[in-house]
């Protein structure tokens, strides 16, 4: 089994934490991550299992843990029972691990019976680090079963099959509303605007639909790990600033598989290629600050004149901005216009992600490649 990054984070809140929530999409590998070192496991989407649970209850609460709960949204009685097992023992830690593939069901049960209990964490496909292959892993993506670990036949079966239950099976289950044909459709479109400034009247036209419906639907596919919606960078500033956020797709071979890339296409003559290398950059440095533990505010930076930036990240008093190019020779002038962006949102580094051989990291202007970069994420 591939070692994942977040193993260690995951660990370290076990043994501060009675539980911790595990969340992701699902077949990112959440199950086989936990299963690797707890002591019982109920799959709690099947009712065999819950009734399995209930008999052993004072059994499995005497374990030493951890317990597995997977799917832990489809028995709500667990959370309450939950607290009362751990207000009891609160020194206990390292007891429980909840497994969910849907945010919102499962978050509101662990804020409303677990607040101050739980520690959450987010499990995302393989990324980089965890697989050598860039390449593979921007084609195809990081599901396990995706092609990722080598199976050439797998893309883009395995995707269409997956969005193909999303829409049909999962996301009605979890409370989204539309038609299955509608949800395809929307996916479809979702995928022609990644890396767009999000129009909802425009995707709600399209669809016939009204601008609140499509935002409804957006947040049933943030839910389920599908998209993200990176929000603008807001300042006050002289200069008029895009205030929308933008969509991207978070699993880049789910995106090519909606824009219908063929095993035998090069990604690099594809129009939408830059967009997708942006999408697959910002989506790997998120994932790495995630993995490390470390909380950072994400956003994007544009002026109605062009200045922008791909990313701007925030922690405590350090800004960083950051702009990605599908380029092995990146020009000068990028680099100048990335330090104007600089001095107008007050950053204090830039860093420039594109193809290039040497990294220069160091200071606080870094040209580097997406391995490096992400490498120097790392700690020591």
């Amino acid at each position: 089994m591939l070692s994942r990054t977040l193993l260690p984070l995951l660990r370290a809140r076990l043994a501060r934490f009675p539980a911790v929530t595990l969340v992701g999409p699902r077949q990112c590998g959440k199950t086989t991550l936990a299963r690797g070192f707890a002591t019982r496991y109920y799959n709690l989407e099947a009712a065999e299992e819950r009734t399995r649970l209930d008999a052993q209850w004072a059994e499995v609460m005497a374990t030493a843990g951890p317990v597995v709960f997977d799917e832990a949204q489809h028995w709500p009685e667990l959370f309450s029972r939950l607290r009362g097992e751990i207000d009891e023992q609160r020194r206990r830690n390292g007891r429980f691990i909840l497994l969910g593939s849907i945010a919102p069901a499962l978050m509101r049960n662990v804020g409303e019976s677990l607040a101050g209990r739980m520690a959450v964490l987010e499990l995302a496909p393989f990324a980089l680090g965890e697989v050598a292959d860039l390449q593979r892993l921007w084609r195809h993506g990081g599901f396990p079963d995706g092609g990722v670990l080598g199976d050439d036949g797998a893309f883009p079966v395995w995707q269409d099959s997956y969005l193909r239950a999303m829409a049909e099976r999962d996301l009605p289950s979890w409370g989204l509303p539309a038609k299955p044909q509608t949800t395809q459709r929307l996916l479809r479109m979702a995928a022609a605007e990644h890396g767009a400034i999000l129009n909802l009247s425009k995707l709600g036209q399209s669809l016939g639909l009204s601008y609140h419906t499509v935002d409804a639907y957006l947040e049933h596919l943030e839910g389920a790990f599908l998209v993200r919606r990176l929000p603008a960078f807001h300042a006050n500033l002289r200069k008029r600033l895009v205030k929308a956020p933008r969509l991207y797709w978070r699993d880049p071979g789910l995106l090519h598989s909606l824009l219908r890339l063929a095993p035998e296409d090069d990604l690099f003559a594809q129009p939408w290629v830059g967009a997708s290398w942006e999408g697959f950059v910002i989506e790997q440095i998120l994932t790495a600050h995630a993995n490390q533990g470390r909380v950072v505010d994400a956003s994007y930076f544009r002026t109605h004149d062009g200045f922008e930036a791909d990313l701007v990240l925030e922690s405590g008093r350090s800004r960083e901005v950051v702009e990605v190019k599908l380029t092995s020779n990146p020009a000068p002038e990028d680099l100048a216009r990335l330090a104007e962006v600089a001095k107008m949102v007050g950053a204090d580094r830039t860093s420039l992600i594109c193809r290039v051989r040497q990294s220069a990291l160091g200071g606080n202007r870094t040209v580097a490649n997406l391995p490096d970069y992400l490498a120097a994420l790392a700690p020591a």
